[in-house]
């Protein structure tokens, strides 16, 4: 009977043994490279440990492997000798001998496979999930160390390994690389435990776009551009200001695709609070501008700020032609978007639900957010709502055009100088299916 007691202990110190390997392995798949990479700023050196061991995993796994089989052989082995008398003991009574015997072995087999799975896999397995990094920094100090005792079977074991993966094209290496992608799917993971405000989510999503969305998207068109002439007199210089407040004006010179410089609003109410004359023909009173290519993307245009230390700059297409200026306001307006507009700024202004006023100028991908929709603008020559639909009439627009796409109906309801102002966007509704009488 003590022998009994004393193998049913050893089965109990295997299963102990098998769970911490199952306990470790997944604790080092699991962990978070970038909470590890917080807990090593702290001094934790564990973390420092599991990073290390995330970067070449090939004699962690071989260790883990190692363990794993030695000790499921020497459970079975174990498991055997313990159960397998005591069950044949039982069945003897009812059965022939040596069907008693076969019967007997497998459920011994069933009752160690059980345990081994229950108690030293799905168990530690599940309660490592709970926080991985905790317990992968918990084990490491002991796996690093079994990885010194066993090193001679562990590097012939990883090299192995490292030799066929080489030859299957991959790579014995951990790839670390966090690209974009993984930052917007942690962010969202966030959204949807509630631990990162829908707000903040769609600020995120907006600065991963701005590498994506050209200049275009955020400018003000040329025929919105409010601008002075360089032969303007003062009194239409203090009405324009007065109607259309702005920090900063465009002084051209002839027409808008002329351009002569800028003047700040700040400038021209020093001059009148001076009671001096203005003249814009005034030497020194008209400041440089930056000029920009219309291919630029906001990332660009954000770094061209930087450099220039400015934060306004005229856009033009290939032809040197005027299309609109952008400032460093329109591009955090279009990272920030509703959080920073007001209704009557809104460009997507929903009516019900089944209904959206927009406006023509809205960029395609801020439309097809709204409407929960796939637009294709991959070389497609058009950015706008207004492009996206002329493109689809081919033809000038005139009020009450439309078009259905992807269920839904897109109407024209206002043009400004053969330019889409406002359109109408309708769910279209299913008809219903009539049964048969």
């Amino acid at each position: 009977m003590q022998g009994f007691f004393l193998q049913v202990v050893y089965l109990m110190v295997l299963l102990l043994i098998s769970a911490f390997f199952s306990f470790a392995e997944i604790a080092l798949a699991a962990s978070s490279r970038t909470r590890l990479q917080i807990a090593s700023e702290k001094g934790d050196k564990r973390a420092d440990l599991v990073m290390r061991l995330q970067d070449k995993p090939g004699p962690f796994f071989a260790v883990i492997q190692i363990g794993l089989n030695a000790v499921a052989i020497l459970g079975g082995v174990v498991g055997d000798t313990v159960f397998s008398p005591f069950f044949e003991m039982l069945l003897v009574r009812i059965m022939p001998a040596h069907a008693a015997s076969t019967t007997a072995f497998v459920l011994s087999f069933l009752i160690v496979t059980m345990a081994f799975v229950v108690l030293a896999d799905l168990l530690p397995k599940r309660l490592t999930f709970n926080n991985p990094e905790r317990s992968a920094m918990a084990a490491a100090p002991v796996m690093a160390l079994l990885i010194k005792l066993l090193a001679p079977m562990v590097v012939i074991l990883d090299w192995i390994s490292a030799q066929l993966v080489k030859m299957m094209g991959g790579s014995p290496e951990r790839n670390n690389k966090i690209t974009p992608d993984d930052i917007l799917a942690s962010v969202s993971a966030g959204a949807a435990a509630g631990v990162v405000a829908p707000a903040e989510l769609s600020v995120i999503e907006n600065v991963f776009d701005l590498e994506h969305r050209t200049i275009t998207t955020a400018m003000t068109p040329r025929e919105s551009v409010d601008h002075f002439f360089t032969d303007d007199t003062e009194e239409t210089i203090r009405r324009r200001l007065s109607k259309n407040p702005h920090s900063r004006y465009l002084v051209c010179d002839g027409d808008i695709d002329h351009v002569a410089g800028c003047i700040t609003s700040k400038e021209i109410l020093r001059r009148l609070l001076d009671n001096k004359p203005i003249s814009l023909k005034e030497e020194g009173i008209i400041q440089p501008v930056q000029f920009v290519p219309d291919t630029l993307s906001l990332a660009e245009i954000l770094e061209v700020f930087q450099r220039s230390r400015t934060d306004f700059a005229v856009i033009l297409n290939e032809y040197a032609i005027v299309v609109g200026v952008v400032t460093l306001n329109d591009v955090m307006s279009t990272v920030m978007g509703d959080m920073v507009l007001t209704p009557e700024e809104s460009q997507i202004v929903k009516r019900d639900d089944e209904s959206w006023l927009v406006d023509g100028s809205t960029p395609t991908i801020d439309l097809a957010w709204a409407l929960d929709i796939d637009i294709p603008t991959a070389d497609k020559p058009y950015e706008t709502a207004a492009g996206f639909i002329m493109y689809q009439l081919r033809k000038i627009p005139k009020r009450t055009d439309f078009i259905n796409f992807r269920g839904y109906r897109f109407e024209v309801l206002d043009v400004d100088s053969n330019r889409i102002d406002q359109i109408l966007v309708t769910r279209i509704k299913k008809a219903p299916v009539k049964s048969a009488v």
